[in-house]
């Protein structure tokens, strides 16, 4: 069924009185060219066939792919062949937005508020990421699929012998004995204090353990341990830190492990900040059934704009932003600066970008007002504003931007609004708030899809730049 056709729509009417009343000459369709996203609803479904073009970033790129996704070609290990749910998703969503907030009051950043307590008992508990890079590891090189996440620290795979447990993954699993490179860390050296400060550390006879558990209640426990990294033949770095995984056990959907690319020494950044000098980029596809990538060193394109790492995380392994604003329709939207004072955290592995109840509140209200013409429905997990799109073709969605400190303004990609929870007859906003005020906000990685998001370690800045991944 079409989309009901009238002469100006309640949406139209709006857009038309606030261009009118910043003095804006337009017609209502420039109007809605200028804050409207107009869509084919079956755009916002995904495919099962995998689109393989993809751009290629100047300098080193590593090509990314969604883990549940048809472009990972290797067979999810939860629930046999079965992505997860929905519900699934959400709920570790939410399971890592509690990790994260635990880990940062564990850390001293509330101190006014209660340490929460951990979803584990022990460990660096950050839940794992939904994108995966190929690298490789060993002498002679072998090919390992990582999820990579900007909240983890520890790089690690499984290897054998797997002395405890191992879950099922596409290639077969590092094994230390066939590597002339490989090294165990002894207990006595003073990268052993390394894993203590990142995780949780412990010693087998002379060895080096690490442990790292996630907020899903996935962990990796092994020896703490040195290997060649082999990102291309060009780029290849003896004496990497990683964590060898002899006990492992979670929902890492087939991949052999994670990419640590967070801020302290143990993470890739770090460790290979000679070359790289701790900058990388990524882009995250529209869907997953498309390909990004993940770039390391080079240069920076004048059109990426910069906002500054906010230092009130510098003693955390997160990139820290201030949030200035939120846009709906191209109307500023009038939230107190209290409402962003807790900060954000940028993520990689977090799905569902989180605001604070104030901030949410306000962007809510204000697209829901703008999207009258469609009939509202029930809300889903974290989601409370949701449709039905069933009976439409095309809708009318309005942008919703946001704003980084230094006025760096990011309009959300249309890909990165709504999320469908039950095809078209529930699609709903894909923002979420947090329990408090107090709580850091978190950017996800739906918000950031198909912008070049570029991290600046060295500057402490983070930037942005539109159409990264065409």
């Amino acid at each position: 069924m079409a989309t009901p056709i009238c002469s100006i729509s309640l949406l139209g009417v709006f857009l038309l009185l606030f261009s009118l009343e910043k003095g804006y000459a337009v017609e209502e369709n420039e109007a809605t060219k200028s804050y409207l996203h107009i869509i084919k609803v079956n755009s916002l479904l995904p495919t099962t066939a995998c689109n393989h073009s993809s751009k290629v970033s100047n300098s080193l790129s590593l090509e990314v792919v969604h883990r549940h996704g048809p472009c990972i070609g290797i067979v999810n290990q939860e629930k046999g062949a079965d992505a997860p749910s929905n519900m699934e998703i959400f709920l570790r969503d939410q399971n890592r937005v509690d990790s994260i907030h635990a880990r940062l009051s564990s850390r001293g950043m509330f101190p006014e508020k209660q340490a929460t307590t951990l979803p584990v008992q022990s460990g660096a508990s950050i839940g794992a990421g939904d994108y995966v890079v190929t690298v490789g590891l060993g002498t002679p090189k072998k090919e390992f699929t990582l999820i990579f996440d900007t909240g983890s620290d520890i790089t690690w795979t499984q290897c054998e012998p797997c002395v405890k447990t191992c879950y099922k993954q596409k290639e077969p699993r590092l094994n230390p004995s066939t590597s002339t490179s490989y090294k165990n860390i002894s207990c006595s050296s003073a990268l052993c204090k390394l894993v203590a400060s990142e995780g949780s550390q412990s010693c087998s006879s002379s060895t080096c353990l690490y442990q790292v558990q996630y907020g899903d209640g996935s962990y990796s426990i092994g020896n703490f341990a040195s290997e060649t990294l082999t990102l291309s033949s060009s780029n290849v770095f003896k004496n990497f830190l990683f964590g060898c995984g002899q006990q492992n056990n979670g929902l890492f959907g087939g991949a052999a492990g994670l990419l640590g690319l967070g801020r302290t020494k143990l993470a890739l950044p770090s460790q290979t900040a000679k070359t790289y000098r701790k900058l990388f980029s990524y882009c995250l596809p529209a869907s997953s059934s498309s390909k990004g990538y993940l770039s390391l060193g080079g240069q920076v394109s004048k059109s990426v704009k910069f906002t500054p790492l906010s230092a009130n995380f510098d003693s955390t392994p997160f990139y820290g932003l201030d949030i200035t604003g939120l846009s709906v329709g191209g109307r500023k939207l009038s939230i107190d600066e209290s409402a962003f004072s807790a900060g954000t955290v940028i993520d990689s592995g977090t799905v569902i970008t989180r605001l604070s109840p104030t901030a949410y509140s306000e962007l809510s209200s204000a697209f829901q007002n703008l999207m009258t013409d469609y009939p509202s429905t029930s809300g889903y997990s974290i989601f409370d504003t949701c449709y039905d799109f069933s009976k439409y073709d095309t809708v009318r969605i309005p942008k919703v931007g946001v704003t980084f400190k230094g006025g760096v303004e990011m309009d959300i990609d249309v890909s990165g609004i709504l999320y469908p929870v039950n095809g078209l007859k529930k699609v709903c906003l894909a923002f979420a708030g947090n329990d408090d005020d107090s709580d850091t906000s978190i950017f996800g990685n739906v918000q950031q899809r198909t912008y070049q998001v570029v991290y600046d370690g060295a500057k402490g800045r983070v930037g942005f730049a539109p159409g990264g991944c065409s």
